[in-house]
């Protein structure tokens, strides 16, 4: 395994702590709710070995990071220009953005907002936010998505995911396999999310959506792989069928043995789609015709 180094960086709106690994091309890997830049511990060896740079941030408000106050902070635009800041920070890009859950959303937008620095997009169970509307349409998925509206309210939300066995009983119900993550790594997310202020800047992003919603579609140019387990509970089928149209040059791979977290419950298959992804398309572009 190569060496893992941690860092400070100043992604323009926010210090962020992130961890690299390897050196190459960048791949700039999102984590979603409610992890920290630990989620990607099986990518990121995997990625270096192969001759990239994974670069895992924590993303504003998560584990080391810094968590500005109010909700405002907490916009998609705000942190997709993190997401902007870290490539320009790690070498300039373009990069390989990668996003699973929030991570994916934010991902998505900084896809669409900062193409010259996104070359590569890579979602797994995750959303564009203009997209939940239209998957809102759907009954099935607002019962689907009722913490959302639960988040909305004041400090009772922050009770729920601090109480002890939280952290535990989301990955369970969220996972095909609910052993599929040792005890062990559980209790380091739970602890990343008892940093403090780590509860409300995490929560703050679904306020955030609410009260500052991005309207409307928001296509994407960059090769696209979709990544996605079945069984996910909280993200349902109508969420994938929504987001594949706004991705024109999009692979999609539906894994139906694995949950929500698709990448940490099925490592392997998904590090191989990766691979495959990345290295299909650096072949493609060192055999393209030049002007």
């Amino acid at each position: 395994m190569a060496h893992r180094e941690h860092h400070m960086i100043d992604a323009g709106g926010a210090r962020l702590h992130v961890v690299t690994e390897g050196q190459g091309p960048l791949v700039l890997l999102l984590h979603g709710f409610p992890e920290f830049w630990f989620s990607w511990r099986h990518q990121m060896g995997a990625l270096a070995a192969a001759g990239f740079r994974a670069a895992a941030p924590d993303l504003r408000g998560y584990g080391r990071s810094e968590k500005p106050r109010g909700v405002g902070a907490y916009r998609l635009e705000a942190l997709a220009a993190d997401v902007a800041g870290l490539i320009r920070a790690l070498g300039g890009g373009p990069a390989t953005v990668v996003g699973h859950d929030w991570g994916g959303a934010v991902a998505w937008h900084a896809a669409a907002r900062y193409p010259a620095l996104v070359e590569r997009l890579v979602v797994m169970n995750g959303p564009a936010q203009g997209a939940m509307l239209r998957a809102f349409l759907s009954p099935r998925q607002i019962g689907r998505s009722w913490y959302i509206f639960f988040f909305q309210l004041p400090r009772l939300p922050e009770r729920m995911v601090l109480r002890e066995g939280f952290m535990r009983q989301l990955f369970r119900a969220n996972l095909a396999d609910p052993d599929a993550i040792p005890e062990h790594e559980l209790n380091l997310f739970d602890a990343a999310l008892h940093e403090p202020g780590a509860a409300t800047a995490a929560i703050n992003y679904y306020r955030a959506a609410i009260r500052h919603p991005l309207i409307g579609a928001h296509p994407v140019a960059c090769p696209t792989l979709i990544v996605w387990g079945a069984r996910d509970r909280a993200l349902g089928p109508e969420v994938l069928a929504a987001i594949t149209p706004l991705a024109p040059r999009r692979t999609v791979h539906v894994l139906e043995d694995a949950g929500h977290f698709v990448h940490e419950e099925r490592p392997h298959q998904v590090n191989r789609l990766l691979l495959d992804f990345l290295g299909a398309e650096a072949r493609t572009a060192a055999t393209a015709p030049t002007a």
